[in-house]
């Protein structure tokens, strides 16, 4: 690894993706002096860590090792980009890719833009053997619920249906980082980033 070159990757990624050295460090887990370590190439991320960098960036460890992008490396989607459009007529959830428009019961749909979580939104995730339980003490009440809870990650999604009256649980893979988001009828939609070391 050319720790120069892939020093100079890793800052050439942060900042398309608009995150500051603190906040790629806080997905990944690590100080943000060690990021600014890298991007100086006074150092190079430990290979346990280039799983998670190649997550977030949505690249492969082999593009971070050699320091170089394919040709068609920034071409690969980003399913964290992914649009989140909710009908407050009938409920109904839809998503897109990129832009677009959007309209259900007569009505213009606008992407929802997700707000970070208190402490006390929060979701409950535990590791519980070689699976996350994802769970809340929300209210579940016929007026006031969490209707969808989705998982993101540069090259995944994960979508899973809630009901009025139901408690929210479920499990899923284990994944070092990505983000939570779900839309609460009458909190709106809420996002809560994850990394390893979850508990």
């Amino acid at each position: 690894m050319d720790q120069v070159k892939t020093g100079e990757l890793i800052k050439r990624f942060r900042t398309e993706l608009g995150l500051t050295q603190k906040e790629l460090a806080g997905r990944i887990c690590v100080s943000d002096k060690a990021v600014s370590k890298w991007e100086t190439g006074n150092g190079c991320p430990d290979v346990s860590l280039l799983s998670a960098l190649a997550e977030v960036f949505g690249t492969d460890i082999q593009v971070l090792l050699t320091g170089e992008i394919e040709k068609n490396e920034r071409e690969k989607g980003n399913m964290k980009k992914l649009k989140f459009y909710v009908c407050r007529e009938c409920g109904n959830m839809i998503t897109a890719t990129s832009e677009t428009t959007v309209s259900c019961c007569g009505s213009k749909l606008q992407a929802l833009e997700p707000r970070k979580a208190e402490e006390s939104e929060k979701l409950n995730i535990e590791d519980i053997g070689g699976e996350l339980y994802v769970s809340t003490v929300h209210s579940m009440t016929k007026d006031h619920y969490i209707s969808f809870v989705a998982y993101q990650s540069d090259s995944r999604f994960m979508m899973f249906k809630q009901y009025p009256e139901w408690n929210v649980q479920f499990t899923m893979p284990i994944y070092r980082t990505g983000r939570f988001v779900w839309y609460c009828t009458q909190c709106g939609f809420l996002y809560q980033d994850i990394c390893e070391g979850q508990k």
